[in-house]
């Protein structure tokens, strides 16, 4: 598999968030602004490129009876480093996704990707497949949360586009609102999919 194909496949073809149904638990929970899609998108691409380098270095003086013990040790390492430079750099963004960014460690995607590919190929390989899943996790978040921001709060990233009279379907800054949000949107993927013979 050629390394274009590699870093492509995460974005389109194996969408963690659109194909392989991965992470859902932050899709559902903090796409309520595109600030907080972006930035847990990217916070979750970051574990991923970092710790499928490591994963990918260490493979084969990992003992295969501890590798899961010592993958999700790696991970979470990994996104301690990443806690601390949000609550450094970014503390509102930080406030704002709460719990979810620890919740990184037991995220199927990260767990998924170290056992899949990460401890079976390359330095190389892994960090674009890291960073291509990474990056398409950060669309699908992104796009969800943009939806559910237009419809539920009349603005997009914070910047009002609707009169603050204007009503606004309240039901899509709720958690009903994800369901229905993510619903459409894979639907919609799947479709264009389909028709692009992808």
């Amino acid at each position: 598999m050629s390394n274009f194909k590699v870093f492509t496949n995460g974005i389109i073809k194996e969408n963690p968030t659109f194909v392989m149904v991965l992470g859902t638990c932050p899709v559902l929970a903090i796409t309520t602004t595109g600030f907080n899609g972006v930035g847990m998108g990217l916070a979750t691409a970051f574990v991923l490129v970092l710790s499928n380098i490591i994963i990918s270095i260490l493979k084969n003086y990992i003992p295969d009876k501890v590798r899961i013990a010592v993958f999700i040790t790696i991970i979470a390492t990994c996104v301690s480093v990443v806690e601390l430079l949000m609550k450094a750099y970014t503390p509102e963004l930080y406030k704002s996704l709460g719990i979810f960014i620890p919740l990184i460690v037991v995220n199927c995607l990260v767990l998924g990707r170290a056992e899949a590919f990460a401890q079976k190929r390359g330095v190389w390989a892994s960090a674009l497949d890291g960073l291509g899943m990474g990056l398409g996790f950060t669309l699908a978040l992104t796009l969800i949360s943009i939806v559910r921001e237009i419809l539920g709060n009349g603005s997009i990233f914070g910047f009002p586009f609707l009169p603050a009279e204007a009503d606004k379907i309240l039901l899509f800054i709720l958690p009903p609102g994800a369901f229905l949000t993510y619903g459409l949107l894979f639907a919609v993927m799947n479709a264009l999919k389909r028709k692009a013979n992808i």
